[in-house]
């Protein structure tokens, strides 16, 4: 079967999902979804989700760029990630922007959440996203998973979502690789980054922001994860130097986190409104430049 592309802009070419074979979609969450073989591969290919604020006048979100340049951005950090198609489907006669997903799973490996760790690690108590709550249950799975590295990644992962906003990791939105022969567990490849780069505002609306405006969204992000009870705002966190894992990561990648290559990447998605690549460029430079410098602070070049 041959599928076409369109090539959008320099740069960009949009893959044509319309007619790949469909599988049966087993895979969870609230966006809509299909499972799509392409070019003999499985893909959770992703729809833009509709709205369900009232008062919103977008129809549908723009969670789709989100995954795709969020994925992206841990691919060229160097954190493994699920490998992102930018794409377009026809649906009810209708084209839309769609990010496939490749699977990661294989009839060897299966995707373990943490949530579903966390369950049978820590049966009496229940379950929530407080730090402590999250290092006590890998450290007590040492029979299932090397602690130490697991601990290093989860951070990895944390300082990366911090820079790129994203609200929604949570127990359902990381997890581990298990080899079904050996169970041999690993931390997978990160996943599930829909919901960062302010994925609700609308062209009108980020139109209206002034450079005050983009810094606060830059800087007034809340993670799902928890310290006593309250979200953390990621980047406070890392500033605060509190953390001595979260501290290692930030000395272990900064300089791993190319964002003149992040900044191309967002340049030469020409589907993109000229207003969105500004702003997503924008909020990324303000939060790259926080942990710029407390990655400065922490080394003493300040």
């Amino acid at each position: 079967m041959i599928i076409s592309n369109k090539l959008i802009g320099s740069g960009e070419i949009m893959i044509d999902f319309t007619n790949c074979i469909e599988e049966i979609n087993t895979y969870k969450g609230s966006e809509k979804k299909k499972t799509l073989i392409y070019e003999g591969k499985r893909y959770l290919v992703k729809f833009p989700d509709p709205v369900r604020e009232k008062n919103k006048e977008i129809s549908y979100i723009n969670n789709v760029y989100s995954e795709y340049i969020g994925s992206k951005i841990f691919e060229i950090v160097g954190i493994p990630c699920q490998k992102v198609l930018l794409g377009k489907f026809n649906y009810n006669h209708k084209e839309k922007i769609v990010c496939a997903c490749l699977d990661f799973t294989d009839d060897d490996n299966f995707l373990l959440e943490s949530l579903n760790l966390t369950l049978s690690i820590n049966v009496h108590k229940k379950i929530d996203t407080e730090i402590s709550d999250i290092m006590g249950v890998l450290e007590n799975s040492n029979d299932l998973i090397d602690y130490n590295d697991t601990k290093d990644k989860f951070w990895d992962m944390f300082i990366v979502d911090s820079l790129i906003g994203n609200t929604n990791r949570h127990h359902g939105d990381f997890g581990f690789l298990v080899n079904k022969k050996t169970m041999n567990t690993k931390f997978s490849p990160v996943y599930d980054c829909g919901s960062c780069l302010n994925p609700l505002l609308e062209d009108k609306d980020i139109d209206k922001l002034t450079e005050s405006d983009i810094k606060n969204l830059a800087a007034n992000c809340y993670s799902c994860f928890k310290e006593n009870g309250k979200k953390i705002n990621g980047l406070s966190y890392i500033k605060s130097g509190e953390n001595r894992g979260c501290n290692e990561s930030l000395l272990r990648i900064f300089k791993k986190i190319k964002i003149d290559d992040i900044l191309k990447l967002i340049d030469n998605i020409k589907s993109l409104s000229e207003i969105r690549i500004e702003f997503y460029k924008n909020i990324l430079k303000y939060r790259y430049e926080i942990l710029e410098n407390s990655y400065r602070k922490m080394v003493g070049e300040e």
